[in-house]
């Protein structure tokens, strides 16, 4: 593995005996846009579909192991909240994978290497990345490093308290006696595995505000959130 990537490596705890898989699981499809022998082997989207179900199985795996007495319900809001954008987010900046993304001209100049979707998305690529190198035993011990180090945080079964901006939002209208916030998608982008959302939210015909999320859900809150931050300024 060249010394550029040595770093990442170490953070990530494996040892990659194909370091190209590395390199794949950090390159945007951006990187190779306009190349006429398109390649999906090439880029990290098959990465991040295959990263994807390996970090559904192996957090289900391990929440079962802590907290054998739970019932589904409770399991599953735990797992939604590890998988979950906000927390891959966090995990790609504690790792700084912004500065190892290898983008195309355009994603770089729009800063790209900032975009939380494409953090996230990376997240998922190391992880198949690591699985496939390493194995399953490689791949969780990837999780019981980098996921799982929120488990003090979970010890009495509940994720941390999450800010419903949608919610903030529609009261801040109500308590101004003014229509309810409309959201409207009003763009989609990616393949069918790695949809990209971007939503519009309006109060009033003077406020509104937009954001992309790797779901409708996630988008959505996003821009309750940007439009409440406008709006207080």
């Amino acid at each position: 593995m060249g010394a550029a990537w040595e770093p990442l490596a170490v953070r990530i705890g494996h040892s990659f005996d194909r370091p190209e898989l590395l390199v794949r699981a950090l390159t945007h499809k951006s990187r190779i846009a306009g190349n006429s022998r398109s390649d999906p082997t090439r880029d990290n989207e098959q990465l991040e579909f295959l990263g994807d179900a390996v970090l559904g199985f192996l957090v289900s795996e391990a929440l079962l192991a802590r907290f054998p007495d739970y019932p589904e319900g409770k399991l599953s809001k735990l797992k939604a909240w590890l998988v979950s954008a906000a927390h891959l987010l966090a995990i790609a900046e504690a790792l700084n994978l912004g500065e190892y993304l290898q983008l195309g001209r355009g994603e770089e100049m729009s800063g790209g290497r900032s975009k939380r979707a494409l953090l996230v998305n990376a997240v998922e690529a190391i992880l198949a990345a690591v699985y496939l190198d390493g194995g399953m035993g490689a791949a969780r011990a990837f999780v019981e490093i980098h996921v799982l180090p929120a488990g003090p945080l979970l010890a009495d079964g509940a994720p941390p308290a999450v800010v419903d901006y949608k919610t903030l939002l529609q009261e801040k209208a109500q308590a101004l006696k003014i229509a309810p916030p409309k959201y409207v998608t009003i763009a989609e982008r990616g393949p069918e595995h790695a949809k990209r959302f971007t939503v519009e939210v309006r109060v009033g015909k003077a406020r509104q505000a937009s954001a992309e999320g790797v779901s409708k859900k996630e988008a959505s809150q996003r821009a309750a959130e940007l439009l409440l931050a406008q709006w207080n300024l």
